[in-house]
């Protein structure tokens, strides 16, 4: 089955790797991917998907299934960048101000797409029944939050299995587990006044957000060890100091292992928000913007994952892909340079021998709302030099060339092999789905209210 999965992928390779760089270039925002999702949406209709709009209120989200009957594989895809971030395919740091990938996502997107249509070929090929699903899935990229939508539109219910896929420094047959995350904007209004002639007719929204803020660094100390809170000012009150300022809004993002213990704490910053405003003479009120539970890796999904990782090999990066890697590590300061150097090959060339399904790392995905849905499993695959950290320009930049493009299609032959192992053993399925019971139980419940609604172009 591997040679006929290769062969799909190598078939399309010019014009996945295309798609690619189209994507790269675009470098759109999440819930402005018109053309990005296009791109996709064209590279699906040409190969006789049907493909529909996912979610009435994501307009840049979409379905595309080929194939009837069951199993059902879902595919997600990505195809969002980050905002303010410079991007250009070279090891030196661009001037250009403007949205990069770094997290790959242009890469993410094409590799899904490459898989569902290998998985494709494959259904074509046997004449068995089945059906593969690829979820364009938008706005993962600064808290959008856009799974989390679809799954509350019920884009996920029917499937039997999810797969996804990172672009990463390294290679890994299963991402670790995230946390959970709730996300809020508070604020405060105040009354203005000359902050000198009359500074007690004034009553400063601006105070109310600092002392919220030292409420919450007191809250730090005593919240669970696995839990985070972090803010943001998004309006610190008038650009002069002589007026009290009547309006002042910070935005809270609170992480914890599981949904219930960030809203727990989110609760708790609600009551010193209150607090704030009861000391400075304010009113207060709080929108909720975003959440996402955290992301629970399926172990039988995951382990037919590591298997077919196993069977496909890490991304074959030759010595110009290395030399490449190395100009790249060269603009990483000298001590990380170091440290890097003890790590081994600039670039990952082997899969784990393990399956490691106990790590959590700090940060959240989107990807987590699905895995509450459906048995789920994503990889990670090399698609930039060891130590390359995500959100940042080098990894942008090698998300627009080889290096990023063969890591890509790796990705592609790895779901569309799990995809196929899936659809071939019912015994799979069926234990995964017996995992997923035993760890999630019960029916999703988005951890968005029914009013928030997603938000395009605003803070």
């Amino acid at each position: 089955m591997l040679t006929w999965v290769e062969k799909s992928i190598q078939q399309r390779e010019t014009e996945l790797c295309g798609a690619s760089r189209k994507i790269w270039g675009l470098a759109e925002v999440k819930y402005q991917e018109q053309h990005s999702a296009q791109v996709l949406r064209g590279l699906l209709e040409k190969e006789d998907f049907r493909v529909e709009q996912a979610a009435s209120d994501l307009p840049t989200s979409f379905t595309a299934t080929y194939g009837a009957g069951a199993p059902v594989i879902g595919i997600l895809a990505e195809y969002d960048t980050l905002p303010g971030l410079r991007q250009d395919a070279s090891p030196v740091e661009s001037s250009h101000n403007g949205n990069g990938h770094g997290c790959g996502h242009n890469l993410l997107g094409v590799g899904a797409v490459g898989a569902a249509l290998a998985v494709k070929d494959f259904l074509d090929r046997e004449g068995c029944p089945g059906t593969v699903k690829l979820f364009g899935c938008p706005a993962e990229e600064s808290g959008g939050s856009g799974k989390v939508y679809m799954a509350r539109a019920g884009c996920f219910d029917g499937l039997d299995a999810a797969l996804s896929w990172h672009p990463n420094d390294f290679n890994a047959a299963a991402l670790p587990r995230t946390l959970a995350n709730f996300q809020a904007r508070f604020s405060f209004h105040g009354r203005t006044a000359h902050a000198g002639m009359a500074p007690e007719q004034g009553r400063s929204a601006l105070d109310a957000c600092e002392l919220m803020n030292v409420g919450v660094n007191y809250l730090r100390e005593h919240v669970i060890q696995g839990a985070r809170i972090h803010y943001a000012y998004l309006n610190a009150g008038l650009p002069v100091a002589n007026v009290v300022p009547d309006f002042a809004m910070t935005h809270y993002n609170v992480r914890a292992p599981k949904m219930s213990q960030a809203k727990e704490i989110f609760s708790r910053i609600v009551d010193i928000a209150k607090g704030a405003a009861l000391m400075t003479g304010t009113t207060m009120e709080y929108h909720v913007c975003g959440g996402m539970y955290d992301y629970v890796p399926n172990g039988p999904l995951s382990k037919a994952m590591h298997e077919a990782f196993c069977q496909v090999g890490a991304p074959a990066f030759d010595e110009a892909d290395m030399d490449l890697a190395r100009r790249f590590r060269a603009t990483e300061p000298e001590e990380k340079q170091q440290a890097l150097a003890k790590r081994g090959p600039v670039l990952d060339t082997a899969v784990p021998a393990q399956l490691n399904l106990d790590l959590t790392m700090g940060g959240s995905t989107d990807v987590g709302d699905v895995s509450y849905i459906v048995p789920t499993a994503q990889a990670a695959i090399a698609c930039a030099a060891v130590g390359t950290g995500a959100h940042t320009w080098q990894f942008a930049a090698q998300a627009g060339g080889s290096i990023g493009e063969k890591g890509m299609l790796t990705a592609a032959k790895v779901l569309a092999l799990t995809a196929i192992k899936a659809m071939q053993d019912p015994a799979l399925l069926r234990a995964a789905k017996e995992e997923f019971v035993a760890q999630i139980g019960g029916s999703y419940v988005c951890p968005l209210p029914d009013d928030v609604v997603p938000e395009r172009g605003e803070v």
